[in-house]
């Protein structure tokens, strides 16, 4: 049976992980294998990878993850070259630790993956007190160490390198094919477009970004940011795509927000308004997504919420996204729109 097809009810077991794991990583002897959730690189994510922890017997511990269909063994893949592209050098300059390739086994067509450990919890972003020198800080830094790498290994290791123009391009594009399907209220797609022709907005300079953030990315510990999950989409581009994720909840984005610029400084005045544009965006990109399924569900909703972002953002002459000022939305509203964007990933 090819890998593509292996049925979802079939989970591979720890035990079989763990064997794997031992023929993957030579000198490696388990003392204890359990099966392990999550999500991104270096844990399980849902239904499309079966993960186990180990533990050897020398303390130390592993990852190992299989996948289940072809989107995940494409996205373990491009995790996988993004990995070996951050090389020793490039780790010291980060404050956190990222997941280490450590061997890879066949796997009826495919292939399971061996990753050293990376310690941490997941942040809790409701219920938890962000202030000064709080998680919320240390996550903005974090992100800000992210995007003052050198772009060089990027491109070295035949990563994407976009421009800012191509950048927009791609938002643009999303837009445009949005438009197509007659669904998009016509004040959300003027606040877009305006926003996509204010120069000023988009004269940012590409740094290295991980792609692909969010809150079940960051591991920390002690109110600190111990690991950086899930880097498939390792990229130069625009760094407020970094960002967005942040302002489904109003304390942390600020405290982020702030964190961020003490590190990065003020050169990039606009990159809250872009990472505004791109959290909206992806109600749209949720349409198209219902639209390329032909799903009546998955249209339905993102209808209802493009209504709802139309409703929360009507006074657009007092908060449009643009070099003014920054857009006024609930945060249970963002919240909603990116969990909804994510799906379509």
């Amino acid at each position: 049976m090819g890998w593509a097809t292996y049925p979802v009810g079939m989970a591979r077991s720890h035990l079989t992980l763990a064997a794997l794991a031992t023929s993957a990583v030579p000198g490696l002897d388990i003392a204890v294998a359990t099966q392990f959730g999550g999500n991104s690189a270096g844990a399980g994510q849902g239904s499309d990878f079966d993960a186990a922890l180990l533990t050897g017997r020398d303390g130390r511990h592993w990852i190992v993850r299989a996948p289940r269909n072809a989107r995940a063994e494409a996205e373990q893949s491009a995790d996988l070259v993004a990995l070996r592209s951050l090389s020793a050098g490039v780790r010291t300059r980060l404050p956190f630790a990222v997941s280490t390739f450590a061997g890879q086994a066949p796997l009826k067509g495919t292939r399971a993956i061996v990753y050293e450990f990376v310690y941490g919890s997941k942040v809790p972003l409701a219920g938890y007190h962000y202030g000064e020198g709080s998680l919320a800080a240390s996550v903005g830094t974090a992100i800000a160490a992210i995007h003052s790498l050198p772009t060089s290994f990027v491109a070295d290791a035949g990563l994407p390198v976009m421009t800012a123009s191509e950048c927009l391009r791609s938002s643009v594009t999303v837009l445009d094919r949005s438009a197509a399907t007659g669904l998009v209220p016509a004040a959300l797609l003027g606040r877009w477009e305006r926003a996509a022709e204010d120069t000023k907005v988009w004269q940012f300079q590409p740094t290295v970004t991980n792609g692909s953030l969010s809150a079940d990315s960051i591991l920390s510990a002690d109110g600190v940011v111990t690991g950086v999950l899930g880097w498939q989409s390792l990229r130069v581009s625009d760094p407020a795509r970094d960002l967005q994720w942040l302002l489904a909840n109003s304390p942390v984005a600020e405290t982020a927000f702030d964190a961020y610029a003490r590190v990065r400084g003020a050169g990039d005045r606009y990159v809250k308004q872009r990472a505004m544009f791109y959290a909206e965006l992806e109600v749209a990109k949720w349409l198209l997504h219902g639209t390329e399924e032909r799903s009546t569900e998955i249209v339905d909703d993102a209808v209802a919420m493009l209504t709802a972002l139309a409703d929360s953002v009507h006074n657009d002459v007092m908060n449009p996204i643009g070099a003014q000022t920054m857009p006024t939305m609930a945060v249970d509203e963002v919240e909603a729109f990116l969990a909804r964007g994510q799906r379509a990933v």
